[in-house]
């Protein structure tokens, strides 16, 4: 059976990166079976997280591409990306590490672009360290926007199959309130119901959170919810997509996470990042719906504070790893929603 390649992203040195990684490809040997798994990054750092969390830094190898990945349990293949930075200390910010963190980004994309890799997975970067080292994305996300060359994306919170969808994200709340156009709120739910049907689901509801207190409570609290998104929503379901709302966030995610919704947009980071995050934890993924190959990464960052010691907890990479490799295959359907429609 072919399973696809996944590029491994290793993050900011300085973090855990490394470490989740070294734990997820060395003792999780069902990874084997659903993937094909090529870290992009660098060898001396893996064989010092190896060591680190007790296994034998020969288990690390480098390979030229992904192509000669034999994919044997008990073996992290590498294609190295840059020079060594065995000389990066942990916990701290480092431009070099930054820097490197950025590179191993664009190398996965590249490959992608190239059809030597069905997917990215990508370990935490540092996005301070990320900015020292000259690359001034806000994210993950954003690079490998710019990379890919698509301007329609979202962010995307997954935990078992409840999604987040995001219209905004790494930008202040006075930008997301402004960056909330109709033509966002249309861009993101088509994204939404593109994701439906790679799922198989392209009926599925799709629940719309307001971006006022109470969805505006009839403009009492704002007129966006009314002049914004209320008027994409109706349009759109002319159109047949199931979308409903505006609705009051704190009613719909709870509601989600009870399972009465599958398939959510949120305005803005926090209005979707910290009830996901309070409530599923280890449990959740990160998946950026717009890119030609799917994208999944870790929901958490580079945990500094523990960065070297090996206690690193490598659950969300293992899950991360797993949902690239159940969505790579059905990618199509998100991968056309990113394309310029035909003009009417």
């Amino acid at each position: 059976m072919t399973v696809p390649t996944l590029a491994v992203t290793l993050g900011d040195v300085a973090g855990i990166g490394p470490e989740i990684t070294a734990k997820s490809l060395l003792g999780h040997s069902e990874l084997r079976e659903i993937s094909r798994p090529v870290v992009i990054g660098d060898a001396d750092a893996l064989r010092g997280a190896v060591a680190a969390v007790g296994g034998d830094p020969a288990a690390v190898r480098t390979v030229e591409s992904p192509a000669d990945a034999v994919n044997e349990p008990g073996l992290i293949e590498v294609v190295q990306t840059g020079p060594s930075l065995a000389d990066v200390p942990h916990g701290e910010l480092s431009a070099k590490a930054g820097d490197a963190s950025a590179r191993f980004v664009m190398r996965a994309c590249d490959l992608a672009r190239r059809g030597l890799v069905d997917g990215i997975v990508t370990a935490p970067l540092n996005k301070a360290a990320m900015h020292m080292g000259g690359h001034k994305w806000p994210g993950h996300t954003e690079l490998l926007a710019h990379e890919f060359g698509v301007e329609d994306f979202s962010l995307v919170l997954s935990a078992g199959d409840l999604y987040f969808f995001h219209i905004t994200t790494h930008v202040s709340l006075a930008d997301a309130i402004r960056l909330l156009t109709p033509e966002r709120v249309e861009s993101v739910l088509r994204l939404v119901g593109s994701f439906a049907a790679a799922l198989g689901t392209p009926d599925e509801r799709i629940g719309v959170a307001g971006l006022n207190p109470h969805a505006g409570e009839n403009r009492l609290f704002g007129d966006e919810d009314a002049d914004i998104l209320e008027p994409v929503v109706r349009r759109l379901n002319e159109e047949g997509l199931n979308a409903v709302g505006p609705l009051p966030a704190d009613a719909l995610i709870p509601a989600a996470v009870r399972g009465d919704w599958k398939l959510i947009t949120i305005c803005y980071h926090d209005q979707g990042h910290a009830p996901f995050k309070a409530v599923y934890g280890d449990d959740g993924v990160n998946i950026t719906v717009g890119l030609p190959v799917v994208r999944v990464s870790v929901d958490h960052g580079t945990a500094f504070d523990i960065a070297g010691k090996g206690i690193a907890r490598e659950a969300s990479l293992v899950l991360s790893i797993r949902r690239a490799a159940e969505l790579a295959p059905g990618w199509g359907h998100v991968r056309r929603a990113g394309e310029p429609r035909s003009a009417a």
